[in-house]
């Protein structure tokens, strides 16, 4: 079989779209399929913060530039007719649209001219970060176009039920649950260490929570503005004010509320910015004590998989696909969006050491059940049903190669 993935977003880019995708190509790659790529490019110092991580494959990178209000979002040159040469000349079984922006749309185009198969990702709810930005009038236009863009699609992948329900409720039915899963193995309480809490600084090497030790909260993420980032900094204020220096915060990531964040931020909150995924990720997890989030926009949430994985308790609001995984009492802690609710989470996981440990075992067994491995299976299997599906229906494009 062979694939091409078309999406807006791709290292040396870090964030959660381009963060599965990878995984998903990956996974492809690993079950012998074609795998052909659709990008933006990227410029070379962006390269040299984190390296390219794919191994060489076909890819088509297309030029871009930065989004203006949002600098590292680049916006790619809607070059059409390169498009649809390069599909023309990988001749793909299927389409796979990632996102619905520019690389999506001349996917999505070129592959409909072609009479090529199309599967595409609804990673984002794109219409609920409207109000975050200032422009909640433009919610239900947005929602009508991420409605029209899925339509013409045969099978929609989405990351939780939250969103599956919400793409159902607006018509659109060959929608499939995909991309819950996490590597237990790159993201595990092995990969704790003494090194990570002193850099950090963490007292005590276990957070078990014994005189001189400091409790270490910690949040991943784009600092963006749908993130509900500052109910993030409201509750710790609030714990920090009862527990005093017992407690603190790590924020790890960056996006353009980093600025304005960081200058309200609390007294016991460190920035560290952006860390990589592959060679540091894994051990910052692992070296603190327990996980914050606040996000109410969430389609899969992968850093609770991660923190869990990586034997976390989890305190967050359990909104959109969030709400899939996080099990008060079980793993985590299901908290509500105040800053009195998130404080009070705080100070419980300070306190009981364990309950830290309860929750973080139980977060370890929700995710050892979610393996890529399984999920890749999944997905070469419903590809395979959607080329012979459009077989059945059209003939075969004369785009398309033989094997399936």
């Amino acid at each position: 079989m062979r694939v091409l993935h078309c999406c807006d977003t791709w290292p040396p880019q870090v964030n959660g779209v381009s963060v599965v995708t990878t995984l998903m190509v990956d996974g492809l790659l690993a079950s012998h399929v074609d795998v052909a790529l659709i990008t933006p490019r990227y410029p070379a110092h962006m390269h040299d913060i984190v390296g390219m991580v794919r191994p060489t494959i076909e890819h088509l990178t297309l030029p871009s530039v930065q989004l203006p209000v949002y600098k590292d979002v680049r916006v790619s040159a809607p070059l059409a007719g390169r498009v649809e040469k390069f599909v023309r000349d990988f001749r793909p079984n299927l389409v796979h649209v990632d996102t619905e922006f520019i690389v999506g749309r001349l996917g999505a185009r070129a592959a409909r001219r072609l009479g090529i198969p199309i599967v595409t990702s609804f990673h984002t709810n794109f219409a609920q970060y409207m109000a975050s930005y200032g422009a909640p009038w433009l919610s239900r236009w947005v929602e009508r176009d991420l409605v029209r863009f899925h339509q013409r699609s045969r099978l929609i992948l989405t990351p939780s039920s939250v969103t599956k329900n919400w793409l159902n409720q607006n018509g659109l039915e060959h929608v499939d649950v995909f991309g819950r899963a996490v590597d237990i193995a790159v993201f595990s309480p092995e990969k704790r260490s003494d090194e990570w809490r002193r850099r950090v600084g963490a007292g005590g090497a276990k957070g078990a929570g014994g005189a001189g030790d400091v409790i270490t909260f910690l949040h991943v993420g784009r600092l963006a503005a749908e993130k509900n980032l500052d109910l993030l900094l409201d509750g710790f204020a609030i714990a920090r004010a009862r527990l005093g220096a017992r407690v603190q915060l790590i924020i790890a990531g960056d996006g353009p509320v980093a600025r304005p964040l960081r200058a309200r931020a609390p007294e016991g909150t460190t920035f560290i910015g952006f860390i990589d995924r592959d060679t540091e990720l894994p051990g910052l997890y692992a070296s603190c004590d327990a996980f914050l989030n606040t996000s109410l926009t969430e389609t899969l949430g992968l850093v609770i998989l991660e923190s869990m994985a990586s034997g976390l308790p989890v305190a967050a609001v359990a909104a959109g696909g969030i709400a899939d995984h996080l099990r008060h009492e079980e793993n985590g802690l299901a908290i509500d969006n105040t800053a009195l609710s998130v404080a009070d989470a705080v100070v419980r996981l300070t306190n009981d050491s364990d309950l830290r440990a309860r929750l973080g075992a139980g977060g370890r067994r929700w995710a050892e059940h979610l393996s890529w491995e399984r999920e890749m299976d999944r997905l070469v299997g419903r590809y395979q049903e959607v080329v012979a599906g459009a077989r059945r229906t059209s003939g075969p494009s004369r785009a398309l190669s033989d094997s399936v």
